[in-house]
């Protein structure tokens, strides 16, 4: 069904005081993204004419979240509910004739649930139709009143229930679909007949019920879905409903996951068929593992892409970089952004990469640092080795050709090229350019002193002599001097 005449109204403007923050309620983060994106993504599936999002804490800070995303924003002040809100985005709806309003801080609805709303409300021919859920639980909800099976009579606010409807667990979510064109003279008809004198729009929809108009209820599959986070408790609830609908997604598409409780998982992360994680990883950002890869305890994968067949160790960083095929990284190596292992690489551990393209079969085994470097195929890169990028100015290169071996300890001062097949001598400081199929040494000589040792020691033992003399000497004087006291 065509939605070309439908807008979708987010209502994004309040503080959220009960959060205890100075970041406004929508920005807060939950599964990865702010509150308020979760919201418009789950909207745009439907393809509505206009997404309005409604803004007013901290507005220029929510249209940057919002607007790349192809929303526009219109400015709530002051906040005068949501009744208001609606009347404030009247003008940016356009000719839309159905408008579905969120509220930005649910961020748990799925695109299927609004469509079905969406769904219902058309062929029911309604005036309002409203997103219920039933919880075990509904303190703190405002409960629907059905007039029947189907039909709304009311939405009463928790304050106002009588002792019977406190008995239903029947809750409003706040998410709704209006047609305008009812909507509009009844939030004319709306008293702010309230302790916060503001505009509801329950209001408005028990007016239109008063009116004899169709007012309409759908269940929600999930009643998780109507969560809201007015508290922390909340953000730290719908987090982890997030990260689990995502861990079981993975497992669904062929990724197997060791203790998925202790895993966490961004909503853009994929994998391929096969691969393995393990306890306590944190897949985040765009991250994309391919086939048959393992990411083992305690590593961190961010903003990266990874190849098929590739192993990253126990407790390794790998941020906004790439791995091909059959690389191997760690553990306990950090990998920084620009890094680029090609097919076959090895980073071990306790080594650190930045802006570093490493070649085809290339090894970087263990306590290393390279920087703003590119490495050739089949290149060894021994122990302790660091490529020194930066003169206090500005990074230099270094460049390592394909075959090249390179000692322990060696220390290669940028900017710098090493040829191919060229081998630097362990714990050389390299400033120079070395050539291909060359030996570079740039270490002083070594000088043996036979005897030297054994010399100092005796020097110090004799050193220590007269001290001990001395205090010989103290004592004795310290005896006599007892005796005449005596």
């Amino acid at each position: 069904m065509s939605n070309n005449d439908l807008a979708i109204v987010v209502l994004a403007a309040g503080k959220g005081t009960r959060l205890k923050s100075s970041l406004a309620k929508v920005l807060h983060r939950a599964g990865g993204r702010t509150l308020v994106e979760h919201i418009v993504r789950a909207g745009e599936p439907l393809k509505a004419r206009e997404t309005v999002v409604v803004v007013g804490h901290q507005a220029e800070q929510v249209a940057a979240v919002i607007e790349p995303l192809g929303a526009a924003t219109v400015l709530q002040h002051p906040q005068n509910g949501t009744g208001h809100a609606v009347q404030v985005a009247k003008r940016a709806l356009g000719r839309a004739r159905i408008a579905l309003v969120l509220p930005g801080d649910a961020p748990l609805v799925r695109a299927e649930t609004l469509k079905a709303l969406v769904a219902t409300h058309r062929n029911g021919n309604a005036s309002a139709t409203i997103l219920s859920a039933v919880v075990a639980d509904p303190s703190g909800y405002g409960r629907i009143v059905r007039k029947s099976e189907t039909a709304v009579s009311a939405i009463v606010e928790e304050s106002r229930l009588t002792d019977e409807q406190r008995e239903i667990n029947e809750i409003n979510s706040a998410i709704y679909c209006f047609t305008l064109e009812k909507l509009w003279p009844a939030l004319t008809q709306v008293k702010p007949n309230n302790k916060h004198r503001e505009l509801y729009l329950t209001d408005a929809i028990a007016v239109m019920s008063g009116k004899g108009e169709t007012v309409l209820a759908q269940l929600a599959g999930d009643s998780r879905e109507v969560l809201g986070c007015n508290t922390r408790a909340d953000l730290a609830e719908v987090d982890r409903i997030f990260r689990e609908w995502k861990r079981s997604a993975l497992m669904d598409a062929g990724a197997t996951i060791q203790l998925p409780e202790t895993v966490l998982i961004d909503p853009d992360v994929t994998a391929g068929e096969d691969t393995v994680i393990e306890a306590g990883v944190q897949l985040l950002g765009k991250t994309k593992l391919g086939a048959r890869c393992t990411v083992k305890t305690g590593s961190v994968v961010m903003d990266s892409v990874v190849g098929d067949d590739v192993k990253v160790e126990a407790h390794s960083l790998v941020v906004e970089s790439r791995l091909e095929d059959g690389v191997t990284v760690g553990p306990f190596a950090r990998l920084r952004t620009g890094t680029h292992v090609k097919s076959g690489g090895r980073i071990g551990n306790f080594v650190e990469t930045k802006k570093a393209i490493i070649g085809e079969g290339a090894k970087v085994p263990h306590l290393t640092y390279v920087g703003d470097a590119k490495i050739g195929a089949k290149t060894n890169i021994g122990a302790g080795t660091i490529t020194c990028n930066y003169d206090g100015f500005q990074k230099h290169p270094t460049t390592i050709g394909k075959g090249v071996f390179i000692g322990s300890d060696s220390v290669l001062v940028a900017p710098l090229r090493i040829g191919d097949h060229a081998y630097i001598a362990a714990g050389s400081t390299i400033t120079q350019n070395v050539p291909a199929d060359s030996l570079g040494i740039a270490r002083g000589r070594q000088v043996n002193k036979p005897g030297w040792a054994a010399k100092k020691r005796r020097e110090l033992a004799a050193a220590q002599q007269p001290k001990k003399s001395a205090r010989r000497g103290n004592r004795k004087k310290s005896n006599r001097k007892s005796k005449k006291r005596r």
